[in-house]
């Protein structure tokens, strides 16, 4: 991946920090032990991969506005090259290598950072730090804050302030550029071949770790860093847990199997649900619920477009829940009397969507400045995800429907006078997902 993406976005974080008369520090995440001797499979941090591109641990970029007509300055400071460390656990970019392969305009040695950092930071008035990622780290930084307070001498003033850089870079991650979308396309088009390849595949006698490993052989195979985050492949009544990652219960004739996954592509998240029958046929119940939410995620995307505010697509998704539900006899009374008490949730319980981005939850925020829901803006990409979940322990409800569980999602960008769905060419239909489900499998290699 070119550094220019990066440098692109270090130069408008390096603005903001400008009129704010800021500096950032923003360090990767740290391994993290799973058991004994062995690591999570490490992954940057996003703040520091959206202005780096660089994945390497031990690793923390310092941004420097320029003060008194100097240049904007990015200080990298990373691990040195060492032989016998890059035998053990693989190679290193290196200091010597760093400023041409990122475009920083120097690298440091990690081991440096805190005794280097006071001279970098000598007469600025305000650090931006993230708190509460590492409480070793934070300490650090707290004693530096304050060693430079106290032995401020002359004309050098000391900082005045330490500030959170999450609300200003975070609304700068809101807004996708060309080249962050190319991304994000490539990740929803491998996201939704493997939706694709999973309704072809799967067949009753099979076990949700089936659909989950063939998730994941389709994205790695592929040339994905991974999974955007755990699949969810819930089959039968385990759609009704929302966040169900278990994947271990056979899957059976009749019921439904409820596919939450998404890639990501140079680090960038796709989300996509699908529901489709084990057997590859809907029974006539759930097809009916499968309608209505499909008529609630078409009616969501159709009003999304700039100036649109955000909370409207979950307001049209819910409208056309609630009467789905009343129609078929879940739901009592009247829309506005679902509405008003709020007994829809006992059916959808979440809301209808999300930013995404680097993160599948993605950064930015929902809200006005003074508190009115946000208009929609081209460049912004977010999930549209309505749902129905009958407890399988609801005794409200006829039999017939009880732990049935659908969700459909797909990622949607706004664009300058409407949307485009990224995640389109993933089944959605009653029919398009009945003939994906009758297909051949492709062969696995």
């Amino acid at each position: 991946m070119s550094d220019s993406l990066h440098a692109l976005h270090r130069a408008r974080f390096l603005n903001l920090l400008a009129e704010r008369d800021a500096v950032a520090i923003i360090p990767t995440a740290t391994t993290k032990t799973r058991n004994d001797d062995a690591d999570y499979l490490f992954r940057p941090t996003s703040d520091f991969w959206y202005l780096t591109g660089f994945k390497e641990p031990g690793s923390c970029l310092v941004l420097l506005p320029g003060l008194e007509g100097e240049e904007h300055r990015a200080v990298l400071f990373l691990r040195e090259r060492d032989k016998v460390s890059e035998t053990w656990d693989g190679r290193r970019l290196g200091l010597e290598r760093a400023p041409d392969a990122l475009g920083v305009d120097a690298a440091m040695d990690i081991k440096e950072l805190w005794t280097e950092l006071p001279k970098l930071l000598a007469g600025r008035q305000r650090i931006m730090w993230r708190f509460g990622d590492d409480d070793v780290a934070d300490r650090r930084m707290v004693e530096l804050f304050s060693s430079l307070r106290d032995h401020a001498r002359g004309p050098v003033e000391p900082p005045t302030e330490l500030l959170d850089p999450a609300p200003a870079l975070h609304e700068l991650r809101v807004i996708k550029s060309d080249a962050e979308l190319d991304h994000m396309r490539r990740s929803a088009e491998l996201a939704a071949s493997a939706h694709s390849a999973l309704m072809r595949h799967i067949k009753p006698g099979m076990n949700e770790c089936e659909a989950e490993a063939l998730l994941d052989h389709h994205y790695r195979s592929a040339g994905s860093t991974g999974a955007a985050y755990n699949h969810i492949c819930a089959g039968g009544a385990n759609a009704c847990i929302l966040h169900y990652i278990e994947n271990d219960q056979p899957l059976k004739d009749g019921d439904l199997l409820l596919v939450d996954s998404g890639a990501e592509w140079h680090y960038y998240a796709s989300d996509i649900t699908r529901t489709f029958p084990v057997g590859g046929r809907f029974t006539p119940e759930q097809r009916a619920l499968y309608q209505v939410v499909l008529d609630a995620e078409e009616a969501a995307i159709a009003v999304a477009a700039p100036g649109v505010p955000f909370d409207r697509i979950h307001e049209v998704a819910l409208g056309v829940i609630v009467d789905g539900l009343l129609e078929h006899g879940l739901l009592k009374g009247t829309r506005e009397e679902a509405l008003e008490s709020g007994s829809y949730r006992e059916f959808f319980m979440h809301k209808t969507g999300h930013y995404l981005g680097l993160d599948v939850h993605d950064c930015g925020r929902y809200l006005t400045a003074s508190g009115a829901p946000r208009p929609l803006e081209q460049g912004m990409v977010f999930t549209v995800e309505p749902g129905i979940y009958v407890d399988p322990e609801n005794m409200d409800v006829d039999a017939r429907w009880r732990g049935i569980g659908i969700r459909i999602e797909d990622d949607v960008l706004v664009t300058e006078d409407g949307h485009e769905v990224l995640t389109t060419a993933a089944p959605k239909s009653v029919a398009a997902v009945e003939a994906m489900c009758a297909a051949q499998p492709e062969p696995q290699g």
